[in-house]
């Protein structure tokens, strides 16, 4: 399974990316109760759909297109709480540990 975090937005429009694969038992192991805990059914699936559900401008924040396999989601900053936080900050963490 694949993990990716895309992180769009903030003052210099930047764009980060960082990502995951979860080939081994083992690591699906580790990542399955992760994914499976965010709950996908109740958030967008794109960052347009994300930031239309935003209430009032918010310039310069971000937002987050999150993939795990074939589940999609989009998250304004402020929301990235609970699940969300422990998935992108591993994912994150992860990533930047690999590279």
């Amino acid at each position: 399974m694949k993990i990716s975090v895309e992180r769009t937005g903030g003052i210099a429009a930047l764009t980060r990316v960082w990502t995951v694969t979860a080939d081994t038992a083992r690591a699906r192991n580790q990542w399955q109760p992760i994914v499976e805990a965010c709950p996908w059914d109740a958030v967008p699936k794109t960052v347009r759909a994300a930031a239309a559900a935003v209430e009032g401008s918010q310039p310069d924040r971000f937002f987050y297109a999150i993939r795990a396999g074939q589940r999609r989601a989009a998250l304004p900053e402020q929301s990235v709480t609970g699940p969300w936080r422990v998935l992108v900050d591993s994912t994150r963490a992860a990533s930047e540990d690999s590279g």
